[in-house]
């Protein structure tokens, strides 16, 4: 019998069910403590990056944008998937910002990193604090993006709206309360380039892979 937090969780066998545009699921046979192995499903996601983007007037600027799989308009952080091979997560975030609000932004830091579903899923994110704000060019926005809706909104506002209900974003609602407990506490953001362990690579590599073999 193994130690409490001691056991080491093989995976014994692994089967890929299905891969799509954005994401793979595949089961998995793990060795668990005392011997017995259990079968678990994984969602295998691209890694993700959002921006609490702050204008010269101390406004969180957010975005109302219509989500496919709850059938409606939800307000959220800009946000986007790392589905570039090798991209600088900064990178991705920049680009993101531009792409959905026209902003670019002077400073840079890390605000918080998520394990958003760990129970069944590889996805994580991590949320950048932009400041000073100014406009840049974009393209023209299509699909979902071209009914983008910006909103901004104070800090405090923004903190009430989640404990309303308004803001029911997971990365948003993530976003808004670790901004307004840094900001209570004084606590000291890691920079733009901080290191990020968590960031996953398994659909990135898996996608990498499917492209080689076509060409």
């Amino acid at each position: 019998m193994t130690v409490p937090g001691e056991h080491r969780f093989e995976t014994v066998a692994s089967e890929t069910v299905y891969c799509g545009a954005i994401l793979a699921l595949r089961l998995d046979q793990v060795a668990m403590p005392g011997g017995s192995v259990a079968e678990r499903e994984v969602v295998e996601h691209y890694g993700a990056v959002a921006v609490a983007a702050l204008d010269a007037d101390d406004r969180l600027v957010l975005i109302r944008q219509y989500r496919h799989p709850v059938g409606a308009r939800l307000l959220e952080l800009p946000a986007g998937l790392i589905d570039k091979p090798g991209e600088d997560p900064l990178a991705a975030a920049q680009r993101e910002l531009a792409e959905e609000t026209g902003l670019a932004a002077q400073r840079w830091s890390v605000l918080v990193d998520i394990a958003l579903s760990p129970g069944f899923t590889d996805e994580a994110l991590r949320i950048y604090l932009a400041e000073g704000l100014a406009d840049t060019d974009r393209d023209e926005p299509e699909l979902e993006e071209a009914d983008i809706e910006l909103v901004r909104m104070s800090v405090d506002d923004a903190v009430r709206g989640t404990l309303n209900g308004e803001i029911v974003n997971a990365t948003a609602v993530a976003g808004v309360l670790a901004l307004a407990a840094a900001r209570s506490t004084g606590a000291t953001l890691r920079p733009a380039d901080a290191p990020w362990d968590g960031v996953p690579t398994a659909f990135a590599r898996r996608k990498a892979a499917a492209s080689n073999r076509a060409e």
